[in-house]
């Protein structure tokens, strides 16, 4: 059952469905720099929906700085030529999105590399930057990285820097913050948008 997003954030978290993303691109310019890779799983019913995934390599016309390509190993000539067309991409995991939840670590980054490329999301991210310190602030730094956070809950990051492994790492922190939400009696959409927010709040603090 799908929902519609004007009605979407009084559902509770459990009957959501949220969908996991990762990009991976030439540099940290959100301005400037080319998406490479963009990947998403679904997470539903308190479950990672390993059917229910997206994984796609954009096609580059040049290939990245070398410094880059250490850090995701994309960029020999046959990977910069195999991808797909970005149109096709961004049309495809649109459709994918639908009216899920998008989330990401870091999501501001994501959401604006991604619209920059084209693709236009009608419901608002929920960055996990901000979750993770609002229900567990004892836990590290306000701006603790997605690998801190991986470690403190013992999560495996088998494929950092590829975008369906951050995706699927991501999600496996993203349950945990749906239990610990579950259990601070954020039960809704709205809730957890909230609680999100508050946290990127204490962050700039």
């Amino acid at each position: 059952m799908r929902f519609l997003w004007q009605g979407f954030r009084g559902t509770a978290i459990s009957a959501a469905r949220w969908v996991v993303i990762d990009c991976e691109t030439s540099g940290l310019d959100i301005a400037r720099d080319r998406l490479l890779s963009l990947a998403a799983v679904a997470v539903r019913d308190g479950r990672i929906q390993l059917a229910d995934a997206y994984e796609a390599r954009v096609r580059q016309l040049a290939p990245s700085a070398p410094e880059n390509i250490v850090i995701h190993g994309i960029g020999g000539d046959a990977q910069v030529l195999e991808g797909k067309n970005l149109d096709s991409v961004i049309r495809d995991f649109s459709a994918f999105v639908a009216d899920g939840v998008p989330v990401a670590f870091h999501a501001p980054f994501d959401a604006a590399i991604l619209r920059r490329h084209g693709l236009a999301l009608r419901a608002r991210w929920l960055d996990l930057a901000g979750l993770a310190p609002a229900l567990f602030p004892a836990l590290g730094p306000k701006d603790a990285g997605l690998d801190h956070w991986l470690a403190a809950f013992g999560i495996p990051a088998q494929a950092r820097h590829d975008a369906l492994g951050d995706a699927f790492a991501t999600a496996q922190l993203l349950l945990v913050l749906l239990n610990e939400a579950k259990r601070q009696r954020v039960e809704t959409v709205e809730a957890m948008l909230r609680t999100e927010r508050a946290g990127r709040w204490l962050a700039r603090r």
